[in-house]
């Protein structure tokens, strides 16, 4: 993960969660400096773990994206797949896996 990238990996579901945990991805995510919660709609609903402040700016695979919705008024959140999002996480700016 680039030096510069708060990265927080939150699964859907308890299911979701359950299977990145037996295959081991939770490691990988912590090891590589995320942090990962339990299911939960904290920073989506701009309400905790992770919400944006003023200038900051989110990749986020959430599925809504208006002002204020995950924090300041003045924050920027661009909507993603998963790979863009972790690719971008990677490479500290918006990008695609072709990049690394």
């Amino acid at each position: 993960m680039h030096k510069d990238v708060r990265c927080i990996i939150i699964p859907a579901t308890q299911k979701i969660w359950k299977q990145a945990m037996s295959e081991g991805l939770f490691d990988i995510f912590i090891d590589a400096g995320a942090a990962v919660s339990t299911p939960t709609c904290g920073p989506c609903l701009g309400g905790h773990m992770g919400i944006l402040a003023k200038g900051e700016r989110a990749v986020a695979t959430t599925n809504r994206n208006f002002v204020g919705r995950m924090g300041h008024p003045e924050s920027e959140i661009y909507l993603a797949g998963p790979a863009i999002a972790a690719a971008s996480a990677v490479l500290g700016r918006i990008g695609s896996p072709d990049e690394i």
